[in-house]
């Protein structure tokens, strides 16, 4: 026999902690509450940049002039009565600097583009602010590049903090950092999108000026939408559930069925009690973890099981505690390569990301730890306690007459 590990030991105390931990994250859920995601809570969202304007765009004439920015450069698209239709790409590469880049711009007639930084500034990641109109008039309109902000977010936290039911986080570093603002709504007034959207947007314009204030995007979930993604998500959740012990229950007996249902349920419970303890953003990301993790932790258990079944052949192993003892120690090693390599993968997504991807990988390395944990100790307590009568004897008639 292979060296024997008594993982059984530990169940009663583990048993204990996991209950311990899941009522307090409930207590958590209900006294602090869930921090909910647009996905999940209607209301306005927009990514705000802070930074001073690179360059002034202007237009006299009777054609319809319009600005576009990407990755890879400026494009002015003309068109409409008194032009030929044109478009102008003004790409990094070819226009390193803002200077070369407002040379090219000035070529095009009736277009006046005037430098606000210095010219040998990098004109690399320009863009503009979604929330003006993109077509040039005798106005000014602004591009801006990546560049230090003007605010950290605890300045913009105390400019907005009279903005009722809002929140503000930080996302990126250095030159790209920009700010998540997300204002709720309870749906009674019809315009409080727009009303909370411009509250917004005259706040920050009066402490660090309009023409500093560029929006990056804006969204908005109505309630009805929030309602209806909370209930499909719950349903999704449950239908996995079912349809998990539909299939352990054909493969394995209930019992063993019933024991790998509750690790996973335990699993999005922790999951759950961690995002409480946290207050990290349940978002439809968040669902998409638990979900993975569902799978990961299923998985894991569904070859513990198979193990369980072909170690029935043992005819030295006369408790079904020693059965689980002996089959998860044999499988300890594929667990533990398994669990690490995807810890590895998720650690850099966690280290290297930022903003969704963060989170989601933070919730991957709670979920892969407790799926593993789950396993040996919240299915395996379970199945032994179900079968502490158990006799090889009994398993191996009951093989015979289905054989027969």
């Amino acid at each position: 026999m292979k060296k024997l590990i008594h993982f059984s030991k530990a169940f009663v105390p583990c048993v204990i902690f996991s209950i311990l931990f899941i009522v307090a994250g409930l207590i958590t859920v209900c006294t602090k509450g869930i921090n909910f995601g647009l996905d999940f809570k209607p209301g306005l969202i927009q990514e705000v940049r802070l930074v001073p304007p690179a360059v002034s765009l202007t237009y006299n004439g009777s054609a319809t002039v319009s600005v576009e920015t990407s990755s890879n450069g400026v494009t002015v698209v003309v068109s409409g009565i008194g032009a030929e239709n044109s478009t102008f790409n003004y790409y990094y590469g070819q226009y390193p600097t803002v200077a070369e880049l407002v040379s090219g711009i000035n070529l095009i007639e009736g277009v006046k583009a005037t430098a606000l930084v210095s010219g040998s500034n990098s004109s690399l990641g320009m863009f503009t602010n979604s929330e003006l109109s993109s077509v040039l008039t005798s106005k000014p309109y602004n591009l801006y590049q990546e560049s230090e902000s003007l605010a950290d977010v605890e300045e913009v936290r105390a400019v907005l903090a009279g903005v009722n039911d809002i929140s503000i986080k930080a996302t990126g570093t250095g030159t790209q950092l920009s700010f998540q603002i997300r204002a709720g709504d309870n749906g009674s007034d019809p315009e409080m999108r727009n009303l909370r959207k411009q509250q917004i947007l005259n706040l920050l314009g009066e402490r660090f000026g309009a023409e500093n204030v560029s929006v990056l995007k804006t969204d908005y979930i109505g309630s009805n939408f929030s309602k209806s993604l909370v209930k499909g998500s719950v349903i999704l959740v449950l239908a996995t559930l079912l349809l998990i012990w539909g299939y352990a229950t054909i493969r394995f007996k209930w019992d063993l069925a019933l024991g790998a249902v509750l690790a996973i349920i335990h699993d999005a419970l922790i999951m759950v009690s961690f995002v409480a303890f946290t207050q990290m953003e349940f978002s439809s990301v968040t669902i998409a973890a638990i979900l993975t993790i569902i799978g990961y932790s299923i998985n894991d258990t569904i070859v513990v099981l198979d193990r369980v079944r072909e170690n029935i052949k043992v005819t030295n192993i006369r408790s079904f505690k020693e059965l689980w003892d002996y089959s998860q120690s044999s499988m300890l090693t594929r667990t533990i390569i398994t669990t690490v390599t995807t810890l590895l993968a998720v650690l850099s997504l966690y280290i290297f990301t930022t903003g969704s991807m963060k989170d989601f990988a933070l919730a991957m390395i709670v979920g892969l730890i407790s799926g593993v944990y789950s396993t040996i100790f919240i299915a395996g307590s379970f199945s032994v306690a179900c079968r502490k009568n158990w006799k090889p004897e009994d398993e191996i008639k009951q093989q015979v007459t289905l054989n027969a």
